[in-house]
């Protein structure tokens, strides 16, 4: 049975750049010293890489409310382009942002992106007991940029103990479609602990290693 998926549209979100000349280490270092984080922008219309720089308190607000969000870039001298961020470049140790990428995309074609599941209400299997698993925390999906929404919420009421909720039992948004198996578990309702056999533990601990491997971190753009 199919089971509806509240969408939830990001709204337009707008993003200040500047552009810069400079590329050596101890000059991006001064950049980020500054508040600043260095990156590019590149893609569809764009003749050559264009380096820029974008407030951090901005960057940091963009990763924590929405990094898959569809934005109007704006760069003095250049214009606004349509962009999505593709790749974040992080310190292993302080974890500070040291490089974004931005690409250009044409809002008329497609776009495949992961976006995060969102779970609504409590399942009568947890009512009972049961451990409500969510194998995976993102859906890839595929969709033009006007389409994307900002995450897929799914109702679990009623979801049993036992029952598993797959890609395909996921009722998207209209214009908007799975990129994964149809197969491939989404949320399951496990027994008590206490009641699982060891088959039932390896069954899910290989769920888990197959949604992680399938589920994608990056946006992809068609050209």
């Amino acid at each position: 049975m199919c089971r509806p998926a509240k969408e939830v549209f990001p709204m337009s979100q707008k993003l200040q750049a500047e552009k810069r000349e400079t590329t050596s280490r101890g000059q991006l270092q001064s950049i980020r010293r500054q508040g600043k984080v260095p990156g590019i922008v590149y893609g569809q219309g764009v003749k050559e890489s264009t380096p820029i720089t974008v407030d951090a308190k901005d960057v940091q607000a963009l990763l924590r409310n929405n990094p898959r969000a569809v934005l109007e870039l704006e760069v003095p001298g250049i214009g606004k382009k349509n962009v999505m961020l593709t790749d974040v470049q992080r310190d292993a140790l302080s974890r500070e942002v040291l490089h974004i990428d931005f690409h250009k995309i044409n809002m008329n074609q497609s776009v495949t992106v992961p976006v995060r599941i969102e779970v609504s209400g409590k399942s009568a299997g947890e009512k009972e007991g049961g451990l409500l698993q969510l194998v995976l925390h993102e859906v890839e999906i595929e969709c033009l940029p006007k389409n994307l929404p900002e995450a897929i919420t799914i109702d679990v009421t009623a979801l049993q103990i036992g029952d598993n909720l797959t890609v395909g039992d996921i009722r998207l948004p209209d214009g908007v479609r799975a990129a994964l198996d149809a197969d491939t578990v989404v949320i399951a309702v496990l027994a008590p602990q206490k009641e699982r056999t060891e088959d039932e533990v390896e069954a899910m601990d290989d769920a888990s290693e197959e949604a992680a491997s399938q589920a994608n971190t990056g946006a992809k753009v068609e050209e």
